[in-house]
């Protein structure tokens, strides 16, 4: 059973990523259908950040995965040199 914490840190996260969910949603799919000169178009960045962000995000992940991977083989490879 989660504790009071883990609820609380656990509901914050859901809700944190459906309001990024939304906005980019909104962002990408509903503002190129809205006039250019509308006032909500200040709240949003330009459009070639919609491609960017999401593209370095995924690049950072791939290079902490890839960090990870070797130093979980690295280290296992010197928990068995000991071993022998």
């Amino acid at each position: 059973m989660a504790t009071g914490t883990d609820q609380v840190v656990g509901l914050s996260l859901v809700a944190l990523s459906l309001i990024i969910f939304t906005y980019y949603t909104v962002w990408v799919i509903l503002l190129p259908f809205i006039d250019s000169e509308h006032i909500i178009h200040k709240y949003f960045l330009p459009r070639a950040y919609a491609i960017a962000i999401p593209l370095a995000a995924g690049l950072l992940l791939l290079l902490f995965m890839g960090l990870f991977i070797t130093y979980m083989m690295l280290k296992n490879r010197g928990l068995t040199k000991k071993a022998q």
